[in-house]
């Protein structure tokens, strides 16, 4: 048996949606605030603000606040590649490098996102491995809900902590 490996991992999701609306939800602040993020902010590389519906460029700078968490918790990066229609990639602070595809596969549409770089000391494992991936399980379940039902399952009381869905 191979030995695990702790820097890196793959989850996916069939999404009843089209390619184009799900990278639209990664790569426009309108699309990723309705599923993922309170509130986001994509930057180009001169420092001017994309509007609502622009698509980021590789080289935007990003600022992401999560549902359910105090506006000091906050994630900045950068998107490293984007496609404008099925690739996604950025990094993701100390947890390493998200890398997002929407693939067509037996007639479905897929995301699956892989988290590479993870650091693998015990922090590493725990906080980003285990972390992360509990959290983009939960975040992908949430952007098929919204696309298949319009349910947010989101926590958006800051005074609830320690749920999977914040």
């Amino acid at each position: 048996m191979e030995p695990y490996n702790w820097a890196q991992f793959t989850t996916r999701i069939p999404v009843k949606a089209s390619r184009q609306s799900l990278y639209d939800a990664w790569a426009t602040r309108k699309g990723i605030e309705h599923w993922f993020l309170r509130t986001s902010e994509y930057r180009s590389p001169d420092g001017v603000l994309r509007k609502n519906d622009e698509h980021v460029q590789a080289g935007d700078q990003y600022m992401w606040q999560w549902e359910g968490w105090p506006d000091e918790v906050k994630e900045e990066g950068t998107i490293i590649a984007c496609n404008g229609k099925d690739h996604f990639k950025f990094s993701f602070g100390d947890a390493g490098v998200c890398d997002v595809r929407i693939v067509e596969e037996s007639n479905q549409t897929i995301v699956e996102l892989i988290q590479t770089q993870i650091p693998i000391d015990e922090h590493g494992k725990h906080y980003w491995h285990l972390g992360c991936k509990t959290g983009w399980t939960f975040h992908l379940t949430n952007l098929k809900s919204i696309f298949e039902g319009g349910h947010d399952l989101r926590n958006k009381d800051k005074s609830i902590k320690n749920v999977v869905n914040a």
